[in-house]
């Protein structure tokens, strides 16, 4: 196992780069493993969209009318 004494004297000197350097590469291909689609978004995309936003708010209330009801709350 390689300790800190070893590395400090082991006499290599650190490997820097000046700050003035030259700057990496940005990446030239998309990241991630699909590229973007170049679609007009439809009324099915429209749709979709809306049920995921809308579903979980009727699903919350839903869940908040059973727990009334089931701890005997229903005149509230």
């Amino acid at each position: 196992m390689t300790t800190a004494e070893d590395i400090i004297e082991s006499g290599k000197p650190a490997r820097l780069r000046p700050a003035g350097g030259a700057m990496l590469k940005p990446a030239q291909h998309p990241a991630g493993p699909f590229e973007a689609a170049v679609a007009k978004p439809s009324a099915r995309d429209a749709l979709v969209t809306g049920l995921l936003v809308i579903y979980p708010a009727f699903a919350a209330v839903a869940a908040i009318l059973a727990g009334l009801y089931l701890a005997g709350a229903s005149s509230v």
